[in-house]
């Protein structure tokens, strides 16, 4: 067991040093969580999961001149600057970072079953406590450690930085990975990180060249996940390379990489939409009504339908979703359509004989193309060839990942953030990475830029100010790293 692990060492955020420890955690076994959720799993048809992600940069605006400008939440530079834009908004933001530690009290006092999956960032984590804002871990600690609440939310890991998977150095991702879980551990314990099975990939990015997407089904593994959230049209049939014929049960999402080596994870499968305003109405619920059971290799199973959302962008996410929350959980609590969290979901199949093994097979986006081509274990080279001839034929045909809109890449466009961040990438290799031991404040630090550089918001907002400050932090991480301080 963990000891309390500090959130910060010598000033410096405690994201690295433990990470034998953290994975000893992780693999640890654990009570299934069906069993206590008071969910009578036999009487119900469907069931509905939400999720909500909650996520804000860090930037380089605590000061007039960008390049000497300390790190701040972007939060901050919302509350400093409420005349800009939407930034008058903040403050319903910082609300709706604490609001289910006040809802989720408020159903089971009543009585009723609430259900919630939440996914913070590192860098929104950091942001808050830097800030100063404890109130929002006040709300929240006790959905993490309190039995009585613990029950209805199911947090879910992420990549610390939000870096967007397809597009970040392998060894990178794997940082992030640890980095969050460590973060996490400080913050809610570790009981509460034994209880951390699923993973929320940033964007809903899924990697579709086959060596990242193999890295990132093992990445996932070796950290203890068991099961990741996908969009539904990231992924594929292993069988026919065909679209899901059935997207409200879990599958077994299959990755192999160029040398033939395979690895799987269960997969829980996010239907298109709008997302946030899915959500906010509670759609899930509805949606879940209207369906029946499902069978499964000769098992009646009932079926899921899932979604995620920003927690706290747009209006309706802002305004509509509270009441349409407290509303639908206390009517779907004690039905036969009640809220569920994907793991205690899992965790019922399993005891009905229905692992991973058993589930539908299917793989990354334009997968079956290059296994129609490529011979596994003919290696790197001969990918590339395959890869660049299928992009010849096929102008649709890319390995650059799919997320949750298909029309954003992580890549094209975005060489003058992409160049100083692989920089910055390929130093820490060279001067940290298993050079000095990851609990020395020097590696703690230059790890802390690096993965601040690689947030997916440096590139989502495209030219101007957000690509300036993620160049900013890449040089500022390529600055520690050949000074070494």
């Amino acid at each position: 067991m963990i000891d309390a692990l500090p959130e910060y060492v010598d000033g410096i955020l405690n994201i690295s040093g433990n990470e034998k420890a953290i994975q000893s955690a992780m693999q640890r076994a654990r009570t299934p969580l069906h069993t206590s959720s008071r969910i009578d799993f036999g009487r119900i048809r469907a069931g509905f999961a939400c999720a909500l992600h909650m996520h804000q940069p860090l930037i380089p605006a605590g000061g007039g001149e960008l390049h000497t400008a300390r790190i701040i939440s972007n939060l901050k530079h919302m509350m400093d600057n409420p005349q800009i834009g939407d930034n008058h908004n903040a403050s319903v933001f910082h609300w709706c970072y604490k609001r289910m530690g006040e809802f989720i009290p408020t159903l089971v006092n009543e009585g009723k079953q609430p259900r919630i999956m939440l996914e913070y960032s590192g860098t929104l984590f950091h942001g808050l406590r830097d800030m100063g804002l404890n109130d929002v871990f006040d709300a929240l600690v006790p959905l993490a450690k309190n039995p009585d609440y613990a029950r209805c939310v199911e947090w879910l890991g992420a990549p610390w930085g939000h870096a967007v998977a397809p597009s970040t150095p392998v060894q990178d991702f794997r940082l992030h990975v640890a980095a969050f879980q460590q973060h996490f551990a400080a913050l809610f314990g570790t009981e509460a990180l034994e209880r951390l099975r699923g993973f929320s990939p940033s964007e809903m990015a899924l990697p579709n060249h086959p060596d990242v997407a193999f890295a990132f089904v093992k990445t996932l593994r070796d950290a203890g996940y068991r099961w990741v959230l996908v969009q539904e049209h990231t992924v594929e049939r292993v069988d026919n390379g065909g679209g899901l014929q059935e997207k409200h049960i879990p599958h077994r999402l299959i990755v192999r990489n160029s040398d033939g080596e395979t690895t799987s994870i269960i997969a829980i499968i996010k239907t298109q939409g709008s997302d946030t305003k899915l959500v906010a109405q509670m759609q899930p619920y509805y949606e879940a009504m209207s369906v029946g059971a499902a069978e499964l290799n000769g098992t009646r199973i009932p079926r899921l339908v899932t979604q995620i959302a920003d927690g706290e962008n747009g209006g309706v996410m802002m305004n509509e979703f509270p009441p349409k929350f407290m509303d639908a959980m206390r009517e779907a609590s004690g039905s036969d359509v009640p809220p569920l969290n994907v793991s205690e979901y899992l965790d019922y199949l399993e005891s009905l004989g229905l692992t991973e093994e058993k589930f539908p097979a299917i793989q990354p986006l334009f997968q079956g193309r290059i296994w129609e081509r490529y011979k596994a274990g003919t290696g790197s080279e001969r990918l590339t060839q395959v890869i660049d001839e299928l992009k010849r034929e096929d102008h649709r045909f890319h390995v650059e990942g799919g997320s949750w809109t298909n029309n954003i890449s992580w890549v094209r466009g975005y060489d003058h953030v992409l160049r100083p961040m692989e920089r910055a990438s390929v130093l820490f290799s060279e001067k940290f990475l298993n050079k000095i031991p990851s609990n020395d404040s020097r590696y703690r630090n230059a790890l802390f830029h690096l993965l601040t550089a690689e947030t997916s918001c440096y590139r989502y907002w495209g030219e101007g100010i957000w690509t300036d400050y993620g160049r900013e932090i890449a040089e500022r991480s390529i600055r520690i790293s050949e000074h070494d301080v």
